[in-house]
Order: C-alpha cells, then sequence, then structure tokens
C-alpha cells in the first residue's frame, strides 16, 4: 500500500514541477524530457533483468545446496543459545525459536524468498503465546526489529545488480555493507532491550555480540590504517575470499549429506531464471517512477536542499547524492532499489555516489512493509515501541553506511 501512494505521488509531484518549470521558467523542454525519461527507463529495466538472469541462477543455485545441504539448520543451532536470551518470554523448546532461528539465518544468507515465510511461521507462533491479541507482545517486537535492521551477510542481489551495471569490482561493498547492518541490528536490539528490560549482558548475548564486534572492529581498524589503494584491494580481496569460501561450504554441506549437488543446483538455477523474469514489471514500473521524478527536476531539488543545509553546517555533502535510497529504503524496498540503480546509472557504479546507495540498500530493510506484512498476517493492531526500535535501527544503519563509505571509497 506504501508503494502504491509513493509511485503515484513520483508521477504527481513531476507533473506538478514540470508545469512550475513550463508556466514560470519558460522551459519548452521538460515534457519532452519526461517523456524520453519513460522510455529510456523501460528498456534499461529489461536489459537489467535479461542481465541478471545469469547471476541470479548463480545464487540461487549455490544457496539451494545450501538449503538442502542443512546450512540453515546449523546456523538455526548456533544462534539458539542467544535468540533463547533476548526472547525470554518464549519458552524454551517451544516452535518459536526454531522458525526465528530459521527465519533469521535465511536472512542472514540472503534467502528472501525463504525468509518471509519462515518469519510469517514464526509470527502465528509467537501469536499462539501472546495473551493479547492485538497488541504485540516483547519477543514479537524483537523479532521484528532483528528483520528491521536488515541484517545480512551476503548481499547477493546488490552484487548482482553492481555487477550488471558495470562495477569494476561488484563484491567491494561487501565488508561495508557488513559492518553497517551488523551495527544496525546491534543498535536496534540494544533499544528494543532497553525498551523491555531485558539484560544484555548476559553470558550468551555477550559472548556473541562480543566476538562479532572484535572482529568488526578489527576489520575497522585495520583498513583504517590502509591507503585507499591498498583498502580497495584488501577488501575485494576478503570479500572474494569469504564468497567462495562459503560457495565451498555450500558445496560440501551437500556433498555431507549425500544429496546430488548438480541436481540441485540447477534445481536452484532454474527458480533463478523465474525470478528474474518476474521481477521484469516491478523493475519497469519503479524505474519508470524514479526517471520520471529525476527528470522533472524534483530529485535535483531535493538534494540540492539538503546539500544546501549540509554545507551550512560545514560538513562535506558528497554523501547526500545517495540520500535519497537510504530515505526510500524504509518504506519500499522496491523503491530504494529503483533509486540504487537510479544512481549508479547517474553517478557511475563505481562512484562515492553508487557504492554508497549500495550499502544504503544493504544496511537496513523496509521498516514499515516488514511490519505492516508480519503484525498483518496476525491481526496486530497495537504495535507499541516497534516502529520506534525499528527507525532507531534505520538511523543506526544510515550513519554507520556513510562512515563506512568515507572510509572505504572516498
Amino acid at each position: 500500500m506504501v508503494l502504491n501512494y509513493i509511485w503515484i505521488a513520483f508521477f504527481v509531484i513531476a507533473f506538478v514541477v514540470a508545469l512550475i518549470r513550463l508556466i514560470f521558467w519558460g522551459d519548452t523542454q521538460v515534457f519532452s524530457e519526461i517523456m524520453n525519461s519513460t522510455f529510456s527507463s523501460s528498456k534499461t529495466a529489461f536489459e537489467i533483468s535479461l542481465g541478471l538472469t545469469g547471476i541470479l541462477s548463480l545464487w540461487l543455485g549455490i544457496m539451494k545446496i545450501g538449503e538442502n545441504g542443512g546450512l540453515i539448520s546449523a546456523f538455526s543451532r548456533w544462534l539458539s543459545p542467544v535468540l533463547s536470551k533476548r526472547c525470554p518470554e518464549s519458552p524454551k523448546g517451544h516452535p518459536v525459536m526454531g522458525a526465528s532461528c530459521m527465519n533469521i539465518s535465511a536472512n542472514m544468507l540472503g534467502l528472501d524468498n525463504a525468509a518471509t515465510p519462515l518469519g510469517l511461521k514464526a509470527m502465528k507462533e509467537l501469536q499462539e503465546l501472546n495473551k493479547d491479541k492485538k497488541v504485540a507482545s516483547n519477543p514479537m517486537i524483537m523479532f521484528l526489529v532483528i528483520n528491521t535492521s536488515g541484517l545480512t551477510l551476503i548481499p547477493i542481489s546488490i552484487m548482482v545488480y553492481r555487477a550488471q551495471l558495470g562495477a569494476a569490482q561488484p563484491t567491494d561493498i561487501f565488508v561495508p555493507i557488513m559492518i553497517s547492518t551488523f551495527c544496525a541490528a546491534i543498535a536496534g536490539i540494544i533499544a528494543t532491550s532497553l525498551f523491555q528490560k531485558i539484560n544484555l549482558f548476559n553470558k550468551a548475548i555477550f559472548f556473541f555480540v562480543g566476538i562479532i564486534s572484535v572482529l568488526i572492529g578489527g576489520v575497522i581498524c585495520l583498513f583504517s590504517m590502509l591507503s585507499k589503494e591498498e583498502i580497495g584491494t584488501y577488501s575485494t580481496l576478503f570479500a572474494n575470499v569469504v564468497l567462495f569460501s562459503i560457495i565451498l561450504c555450500f558445496i560440501a554441506s551437500g556433498i555431507r549429506k549425500k544429496i546430488n549437488v548438480y541436481e540441485t543446483f540447477v534445481e536452484g538455477a532454474k527458480e533463478g531464471f523465474s525470478t528474474a523474469v518476474r521481477i521484469i514489471p516491478y523493475l519497469v514500473a519503479i524505474l519508470v517512477g524514479v526517471a520520471v521524478f529525476r527528470a522533472s527536476g524534483t530529485m535535483d531539488l531535493i538534494t540540492k536542499g539538503i546539500e544546501y543545509i549540509v554545507k551550512l553546517s560545514g560538513l562535506d555533502s558528497s554523501f547526500v547524492g545517495g540520500l535519497p535510497t537510504a530515505l526510500m529504503k524504509p518504506l519500499s524496498g522496491s523503491g530504494a532499489r529503483g533509486l540504487m540503480v537510479d544512481a549508479m546509472k547517474t553517478y557511475g557504479a563505481d562512484s562515492f555516489v553508487g557504492r554508497l546507495s549500495c550499502i544504503f540498500q544493504g544496511s537496513t530493510d523496509t521498516t514499515f512493509y516488514v511490519l505492516a506484512v508480519y503484525f498483518g498476517s496476525v491481526g496486530i493492531r497495537k504495535t507499541r515501541h516497534a516502529v520506534a526500535c525499528g527507525l532507531i535501527a534505520d538511523l543506526a544503519g544510515v550513519i554507520t553506511a556513510i562512515s563506512v563509505c568515507y572510509l572505504f571509497f572516498y
């Protein structure tokens, strides 16, 4: 529903701004530019979708091996001690713990298609434990805040888009996204824990968060001591080593389970082909809407206004071009994806703004969409502090994304 309003607003606002430019500024070309943008963006959307086919087939094939090889189940077992402590109101051994672990594991591995049904199942289980069926319980809110933080280990779709749009190293945003999404998740968990008075210094939670914090902190310290060229070299090397190691782990899990790895890959790859075809209408819709919005001059007015305010405060304004993606992400994943693609087309896939838009896309999730779908599926009307904590996580992700982008790419 939110995306519907956003999409309509793109066209209505673009028309109003174009009309003002025509009447008051005498710009007779503005409507021609808008119409030309609809044709070019439609063509671009189709070309991107075709280019995605091979890469999506590859990664969904690999992911299918991981699913059938039991890696998600393994992730669930590793996360279970932590999740049981962050949701103390959920009984040990209850099915909700398994569903929650599976959902978060699927999200971390970038398995969006698997994560959503698992998340809805977890919400159904949580609702069974909920005393007031119209009011969100504490475990529900914690579960959803972790989801809205966008905690991801493998940002497959973003790397796919970067590859399609000509990035020299599509994986160079892997480490920055990992840092940003971790900080967003930690901020969301801390905010929710303060609301719910959960002890964050529990041994299991403290050990889990501490280990990851040390690793992330070590990565930041290491890269802060390197030159820009060395950062680019080593971050890309690290990302590619990790990603290829994950592929090998998935294959090894399939061998261990004695499944037909090749056939399983082909089965998953078929899903990649159908996914690439299925997204064409959605990609055309959102890219045309964004193109019209930009061609009318509205996007430039917004970014220049923000840039002026930033410069008045004495800060560097290079990051402003990527802010539309950050502002759109809590409202619409498709809208943010369109703005990310638009930023890479406008500024270049390897530009500072292009990379920052990708990091924004990967560091948070569609907060309002997630809350609407998950709470709506079980009839929750009062969300309590869920929105506030989700937006705190988003803000932390945005701030961290800007910081690490300056560290790695400026």
